[in-house]
């Protein structure tokens, strides 16, 4: 339920903090005391378009915000986190209104877009009043209406899988019959493709190694001249290392003599030999590592240009060529056995929509009876209405063929007002004061089913009797027993039947301006405003007992 309501800066209201309990509760006032501009700034609050001109003059901006105290288990906290919007504790709907026509809007001090916000306000309150045009005005919302007045959202649900799944079973068959008559267009192409990529066997990571096995190989293919030209030079027939070696020997050999003299050369030209070994070694392990068939080069490349040839004719990467080998034979697959395929698709397809017509069927059946006795439940309501002339009708009209989510059935609330006149839908043919009191006999029918939360009722008892006010105060009261109600009144019979009363007025401030001033009235201050409602500017003693009467009768 709505806990409270913080408005700021909009239109006659400055700063306004009101807290709301449960069960009805009713604003009261004289006419032009900015009762409107109280449920204009909720409306704000919950998602309504943005107006500069709500901002209160002279000032840049103006804000509202809603709070409300929700089980654990309402949808609109399943709502918010499917939106991934925090939705712990208190649900705190705030709307900013800017002078420049800007407005932001956060839920629990997160930044949302106005339509979440508007959807999130739906499933919290819903405002309906003499001129209404938002409540009841889809005839989706009458369906939904009525299956929660049935207890049918089981079925319901049973009935909107069986449609995903005779959809899906009906869009399996569509899309093969499509990829069967594809491939037989393109039958010759496939079969020529398949062969083709069948011969050529591409495989994964194929272009990558072997482009990398070719740039190693022309690497070798250019060092490896000076590398055969070096190692012949040290160890072919022209090699120094021979004679080198004989002269070694002659030097080891005369060093004994003249140690002084020899001994180093001699190491050093040992040292020398030495080096030059390890080098001829060097060279000759360097041959083998970079031995290589130049036909192995010419079968890399060739298989390298063939593999990205077939990528250009193709225009897919080579890396994928195998899967579109696949894909391909897997439409010959298809065409080849298509026949088979489709038979069995049609079959289940054929399986699925029995289903889901022997669901909806069976719910179009439930709907029908759910019908009547709501039309029953809202008729008892209407003569202390002062309707007894009227009818309500649930319109139901059921297509077998016109398959949907929902069922096979479009359903329209109508009435008809007067004996003799052509029933219609209730939002064209039901006037203000009609339409506000039919509403009510189908809320207060529904009770607790298929409603937000909060219900705010603005001046329905607008332009009716005692007895009628009486028995829209009456029932309002009665509905409040499973929803919060708030009500904007000028009927003391209705406010007499309020837990809660506010009482609406202007009040002048500094600068020569007014604004406007909303308070919980206490019991003694009820009576006298109810007393007012009843006599006008003047009260007298009348009317303050007629006011008592009212109260202690309500009570």
């Amino acid at each position: 339920m709505l806990v409270a309501l913080s408005i700021r800066d909009i239109v006659l209201i400055d700063r306004l903090d009101l807290e709301f309990a449960a069960g009805m509760s009713v604003l009261t006032g004289e006419t032009g005391a900015g009762k409107s501009i109280l449920l204009d700034s909720l409306s704000l609050a919950l998602g309504a378009r943005g107006d500069a001109d709500l901002v209160r003059h002279g000032e840049a901006q103006g804000q509202v915000t809603a709070v409300f105290d929700v089980a654990a288990d309402h949808p609109v906290r399943m709502f918010l986190r499917e939106n991934d919007v925090d939705d712990d504790g208190d649900i705190i709907l705030r709307r900013i209104q800017t002078s420049d026509g800007r407005t932001r809007a956060f839920v629990n001090d997160q930044p949302v877009s106005a339509g979440l916000l508007r959807q999130a306000g739906a499933l919290l309150v819903e405002i309906h009043g003499q001129h209404d045009d938002r409540a009841l005005v889809d005839p989706e919302s009458h369906r939904a209406l009525i299956d929660v007045f049935g207890g049918l959202t089981a079925e319901f649900e049973a009935v909107t899988q069986a449609f995903a799944t005779y959809r899906a079973a009906d869009k399996a068959v569509t899309d093969h019959e499509k990829r069967i008559e594809a491939a037989r267009n393109e039958a010759d192409f496939l079969r020529a493709a398949v062969d083709e990529l069948s011969a050529l066997k591409p495989e994964t990571g194929e272009e990558e190694h072997l482009a990398a096995r070719r740039t190693d190989m022309m690497a070798v293919e250019k060092i490896a001249g000076d590398l055969n030209e070096a190692f012949e030079t040290l160890n072919g027939t022209a090699s120094p290392i021979p004679e080198l070696a004989s002269l070694l020997r002659r030097l080891e050999r005369k060093a004994d003599q003249v140690p002084n003299l020899l001994g180093q050369p001699v190491r050093t030209l040992a040292e020398a030999m030495d080096l030059l070994e390890e080098t001829r070694g060097g060279l000759e392990s360097a041959l083998r590592e970079t031995e290589y068939d130049p036909r192995e080069l010419e079968a890399v490349e060739e298989r390298l240009f063939a593999l990205r040839a077939a990528s250009r004719k193709f225009s897919v990467p080579v890396d994928e060529l195998s899967a579109l080998c696949a894909r391909m034979s897997g439409d010959l697959a298809d065409l080849d056995a298509g026949e088979d395929k489709l038979a069995a698709l049609v079959s289940a397809a054929g399986k699925a929509r029995a289903e889901y017509d022997k669901k909806a069927a069976s719910l179009s059946d439930k709907r029908r009876k759910t019908a009547k006795a709501l039309e029953k439940a809202v008729e008892m309501e209407l003569p202390d209405l002062k309707l007894e002339r009227a009818k309500f009708i649930v319109e139901v009209e059921s297509n077998p063929e016109s398959r949907s989510r929902s069922g096979i059935d479009l359903l329209e609330f109508h009435v008809q007002t007067n004996p003799g006149t052509k029933p219609g839908p209730m939002m064209k043919v039901a006037s203000g004061g009609e339409l506000s009191r039919f509403l009510l006999a189908l809320k207060v029918s529904l009770a607790d089913k298929g409603s937000a939360p909060t219900l705010v009722f603005d001046e329905i008892d607008t332009g009716v009797g005692g007895a009628v006010a009486e028995a829209i105060g009456l029932r309002l009261a009665r509905l409040a027993g499973s929803v919060q109600v708030l009500t904007v009144t000028h009927a003391p019979q209705v406010a007499a039947r309020a837990a809660g009363h506010f009482l609406i007025a202007k009040e002048a401030t500094k600068k020569d301006r007014v604004a406007t001033r909303v308070q919980r009235i206490d019991e003694d201050h009820r009576s006298e405003e109810i007393a007012r409602m009843l006599a006008g500017s003047v009260i007298t003693e009348e009317a303050r007992a007629a006011a008592r009467r009212l109260l202690t009768a309500a009570e």
